[in-house]
């Protein structure tokens, strides 16, 4: 194997956001720091699928947000290798340099309506990442805009039609199509199932399987359903308070977890079988996890 196929795709390293707290008043001023993502370091490699998890307020969506340079990171480096092997940091470039660099790296969001603009068509929707970066226009942009909605299971005449007039699952696909519209390496899912059904979850992670395969997309996919990450990615990086806590493959994560949080995290997933106990004291034994690191 050569070394650019065994180079990762996305290196972090020392990530952090600082966002400040800022006093009311006239005289407003900075009176601290919220430390949402505290120097938070993972690869991924070409066609892997890597599981951010946590609870809430964990820092997993900023993390990604600032991957992708949606937020301004504080501190660290956001290695990405380009197609021509090339390795750029996102976290240093300039808005005019990172703009002709983004078609490689692309987000799928967590709500499926308020990502898609109402007052445009599907087709306007999913073709505009084209038209922004000169690729396509025209006929040659009408012809790839079908050809991705067939590929996520829609139908090319659905992109004279408005969002509203879609399904959950329906305008998730949208917001794939329009990811993958640009033929990225890298896409991020932020929460991209769970505001699904759990039929429409699984039809949409299969959705997601069948293109990683067919275009050896690399994934970050950001989830708090731990059922989920353990049938869908190749390893999983607990975060907690802005950091990770634990990166491992998924079944050695899932069969034996190593920090204390990732145990409690675990054993509070619904299990199917009737001799496993939920656990439902999760909120004292954070607590008490807290009260032992100090």
């Amino acid at each position: 194997m050569s070394t650019d196929a065994m180079a990762p795709l996305l290196a972090v390293r020392g990530l952090s956001k600082h966002f400040p707290v800022v006093s009311r008043g006239l005289r407003r001023r900075q009176t601290g720091v919220v430390r949402a993502v505290d120097d938070v370091s993972f690869e991924i490699a070409p066609g892997e699928t890597l599981g951010l998890v946590g609870e809430s307020g964990s820092g997993k969506t900023t993390t990604a947000r600032c991957v992708l340079r949606a937020l301004q990171p504080t501190a660290g480096e956001v290695l990405f290798r380009l197609p021509d092997g090339r390795v750029v940091d996102f976290a240093r470039l300039t808005d005019g340099a990172l703009k002709p660099l983004r078609q490689h790296a692309q987000m799928v969001f967590q709500d499926p309506f308020s990502s898609l603009n109402p007052r445009m068509t599907v087709g306007a929707i999913v073709g505009e990442p084209l038209l922004i970066h000169g690729l396509a226009r025209g006929a040659e942009l009408e012809e790839r805009v079908a050809e991705v909605l067939r590929r996520v299971g829609l139908e090319p005449a659905h992109r004279t039609r408005y969002p509203h007039a879609f399904s959950g699952g329906q305008r998730q696909r949208i917001g794939i199509a329009r990811a993958l519209i640009m033929r990225p390496s890298l896409i991020v899912c932020d929460e991209a199932t769970s505001a699904l059904d759990v039929s429409v979850q699984a039809q949409v992670l299969d959705l997601l399987k069948e293109l990683q395969r067919e275009f050896r997309l690399t994934y970050l996919f950001v989830a708090h359903n731990l059922d989920v990450v353990r049938n869908f990615c190749d390893r999983v990086a607990v975060m907690r308070r802005g950091r990770i806590v634990e990166l491992a493959p998924t079944a050695q994560l899932f069969a034996a977890a190593e920090h204390p949080y990732t145990k409690i995290l675990l054993s509070a997933v619904p299990s199917p079988d009737p001799d496993v106990r939920m656990n439902f004291e999760v909120g004292r034994e954070l607590a008490r996890l807290d009260a032992a690191s100090g």
